[in-house]
Parts: C-alpha cells; sequence; structure tokens
C-alpha cells in the first residue's frame, strides 16, 4: 500500500521541532517591559553570542539574526508566531502555515534542500533536523553559514515545547511573545485536563500509517500519546515504545475510538480494510478526521489541537 508509506513520510517530516537547549556565556542587561499590567523581564544580549543546538554543538552568533531558513515546519510557525516572519527567507515545502509562508521562497524538502538556493539567500543561520542530509550540512558549513540542529518530537514533552519556545523568542528577542504561546498552551492543557478528571476514559488509537508500510501510532513515551491522554483517552498504545504498533495488538486492544489524519481517502481506505474494518470503533462510526498539522507539528497551535482532540473523545464535554 503505497499510499500509506507517503502518509508516514510526510509524518517523519512535518513532525520536526527546534532546539531543546539554548545558552549564552555573553553578558546580559536586564530591562523592565510593562505587558497587560505585569512587569516581564527582556533579555538584551551583547554579541557575538553562544548558542548550544539539540546535537551539543557550538553556534557563535556574530550579531542578531537579520535572515533565517527554516527546514523545520514547528519552528517556521514559531517564528511567524513570535511577530519574526519577516526574517524569513526561506522555507521548505512542507512549512505551509501560515498563509503568509506561501510569499517564502522554498528551497525543497526537509531532508534533501537544495544548497544552491540555501546558499544563495545568504541567511545569517539556518535551522536543520537529524532528517537533513550529512552532505548538505556539510556543504553548508563549508559555505560559511551558520547551522543549528533542532530537536523532533521523538524526545518531546510538554516541558520541553515551553522550553523550545523560550529558547526560539530568546534567540529572535522575542521573549514577551513566546510567553504569551506558551502560556495559551499552558492554559488550554489546564482547561481540557479539569474538565475530564472525572470522566470515563474511552480506547483510543491514533493512525499513523497503516497497511503493508507497517502500522505507526503514537505510543506512551511519544508526544502525541501524551495528548491523547491529557484529552480525556485512554491510548491503546500507552504501554509501547517508538512509533511501531502491530495490527494484532490493535484489533484485540478493539478501540472505541480511532482517530486519522485528514488526508485524501486516507479514512476510506482504513476502513475498507480488512482486519480494521472489523474493529469496534469503525463498525459504530466512531473513526474520526482530524487536522494532523495541529497535533504533528507541536507549537504555537497545540492549544487548538488539544482542544480538537478532546472534542473528539469527549463530545458530551466539548460542544
Amino acid at each position: 500500500m503505497k499510499r500509506s508509506f507517503k502518509y508516514l513520510y510526510i509524518f517523519l517530516c512535518l513532525t520536526l521541532f527546534f532546539t531543546l537547549c539554548s545558552c549564552s556565556n555573553n553578558t546580559h542587561n536586564n530591562k523592565e517591559i510593562k505587558n497587560n499590567g505585569n512587569e516581564l523581564k527582556e533579555n538584551v544580549v551583547n554579541y557575538p553570542k553562544k548558542i548550544i543546538d539539540n546535537i551539543k554543538n557550538e553556534v557563535i552568533l556574530e550579531s542578531e539574526p537579520k535572515k533565517i531558513v527554516s527546514l523545520v515546519p514547528s519552528t517556521t510557525e514559531t517564528i511567524f508566531a513570535l511577530g519574526k516572519g519577516n526574517l524569513l527567507v526561506g522555507r521548505t515545502d512542507y512549512c505551509t502555515y501560515p498563509e503568509q509562508t506561501k510569499n517564502i521562497p522554498s528551497v525543497g524538502k526537509i531532508d534533501i534542500p537544495s544548497v544552491e538556493k540555501i546558499i544563495a539567500l545568504q541567511p545569517d543561520i539556518v535551522f536543520v533536523t537529524s532528517l537533513t542530509n550529512s552532505d548538505i550540512i556539510k556543504k553548508l558549513k563549508a559555505a560559511k553559514i551558520k547551522v543549528f540542529y533542532v530537536l523532533d518530537n521523538n524526545n518531546l514533552n510538554f516541558n520541553a515545547i515551553y522550553d523550545n519556545i523560550t529558547t526560539l523568542g530568546d534567540i529572535l528577542h522575542a521573549q514577551n511573545q513566546a510567553k504569551k504561546i506558551n502560556d495559551t498552551i499552558k492554559n488550554k492543557v489546564e482547561e481540557v485536563k479539569s474538565k475530564v478528571t472525572s470522566a470515563k476514559r474511552p480506547k483510543v488509537y491514533y493512525v499513523i500509517s497503516y497497511g503493508q508500510g507497517g502500522d505507526y501510532t503514537s505510543t506512551g513515551d511519544t508526544f502525541l500519546g501524551e495528548l491523547l491522554q491529557l484529552a480525556g483517552g485512554d491510548n491503546i498504545a500507552n504501554d509501547a515504545k517508538g512509533w511501531k504498533f502491530t495490527k494484532e495488538r490493535l484489533i484485540i486492544s478493539n478501540p472505541d475510538i480511532i482517530i486519522l489524519p485528514r488526508y485524501s481517502e486516507m479514512k476510506k481506505g482504513f476502513t475498507n480494510t480488512s482486519g480494521y474494518s472489523s474493529l469496534r470503533a469503525v463498525k459504530y462510526g466512531n473513526i474520526y478526521e482530524i487536522d494532523n498539522n495541529l497535533l504533528e507539528i507541536p507549537g504555537p497551535r497545540l492549544s487548538k489541537g488539544i482542544e480538537e482532540l478532546a472534542k473528539i473523545i469527549h463530545p458530551e464535554i466539548f460542544k
């Protein structure tokens, strides 16, 4: 089933995130910023500034970044949410949100972007991931372009996401807006958690890919698995690790609710395939599509994503 391979590839590309840690050895001065009656501290950074990326590489920024290429959809979204979209000069084919990204030149795919296009854009920094071809990284570095490795969602949890948004806010001098984004996500998480605390938890399964290419889902040690639990579901893959699952375990667990990405014909293909078609959720019509970008791109839109999940799992609560 070639289509299932396509779904898995898209998932792996779209779930990449930015750096878990960033630090500076430079002197920082603080200035007080008035924000809705609250005093917030925003860092004023002296350059050059040292930052450490996710694979512990040291990156020296000689000055504040003015031109950025993002090979990470979540980084692209966050940069716009921080009000710094004007700094983006290049993106990937998968960086499609918000609408303004269409005005930014694409440098190609996440894993194999065009080195020539990136170099021609003369960026101050390029955000890459573990999927980015190593030869391309070498060529960028040889061209004296700053390369910054960012975190994919294999190691993500909410605390890491909050830290990551804060870090990007620090790099781009948008600390206050980063705090607003984090507060919005935190408030929505707490709201949903409080509403589902005493509710019965239906057995839930999230489809990433299925068929001949294998069954992939959000297991217990993944960020998506955490989302399912927070939204009031009983994730049937909670005791598994990684993304790989088995069709046999899915059939035995027989979930009450199945959620899958809103890809063209994915729902139809899943419900009409032997084995899946006999599942309780399919028989009773409890199979739902969702905008997977709200869940699989862990950034500013997470507040909306968890709410959409909760509406599917507990429609009696979230009307």
